[in-house]
């Protein structure tokens, strides 16, 4: 099992694009790989259509996009034009989906879910998602079970969230948006928030500790 902050292993698999290496695909953006119970199935083609709709907004923040099903190849080509039907979308399906038939990848990297298995008693991928920095380190990890459908707008906030305080010493607080204000991280000094974030706010709490340190950034 993975922790946050391993290194992803590379791996190449057969896709719906033809064959591909994971750091080759990824090069040096950001990554997101989200995982699938099995093709032709309703929830799974709900996610797979809301996630290709978002593909520009995953673009515009660097991010390429890999999905994975325990089908062949063939199989994911002929679900994607269900897919493109149901979602009334007319464009080039803008991501590969991963064959992992034998499963593979899902038991490498913990997607099984237990509780849920297709009819020959197998247990189904679960609805796993991760987030690959361009260092190749695992930045965020999900695990949804097969019934429960994923927020793609939750990934893209959680997306803007690392890659915010990847780059600012901040931390983001429960709800945030960008916009929004961050919180100060408890281990810069107060005289250095105050040179990085001269208009900050330090709110006032019963304890007296100054750990409450918020500042709006763009």
């Amino acid at each position: 099992m993975l922790n946050l902050g391993d290194v992803f292993p590379n791996f190449t698999a057969d896709t719906s694009d033809g064959e591909i290496t994971l750091y080759d695909f990824l090069g040096d953006s950001w990554g997101l790989l989200f995982s699938h119970p099995a093709d032709f199935t309703p929830v799974c083609s709900t996610e797979i259509g809301r996630a290709s709709t978002l593909y520009p907004e995953f673009e515009k923040r660097n991010v390429k996009m890999l999905a994975l099903s325990c089908d062949d190849v063939q199989s994911h080509k002929d679900w994607i034009k269900d897919i493109q039907f149901y979602c009334k979308e007319d464009f080039k399906f803008p991501f590969p989906i991963i064959s992992d038939a034998k499963r593979e990848l899902a038991v490498k990297f913990g997607m099984l879910d237990p509780e849920e298995k297709d009819a020959e008693g197998m247990p189904l991928t679960a609805r796993a998602a991760f987030v690959i920095g361009p260092d190749k380190k695992m930045k965020l990890a999900i695990l949804y079970p097969a019934t429960t459908g994923r927020s793609f707008e939750e990934i893209l906030r959680v997306i803007d969230s690392l890659q915010l305080t990847e780059a600012k010493p901040v931390a983001t607080p429960a709800d945030w948006k960008p916009g929004k204000s961050c919180m100060i991280i408890p281990t810069l000094s107060d005289e250095e928030a105050k040179k990085q974030f001269p208009d900050h706010e330090v709110h006032k709490v019963p304890s007296g500790k100054n750990y409450l340190r918020t500042t709006t950034l763009p």
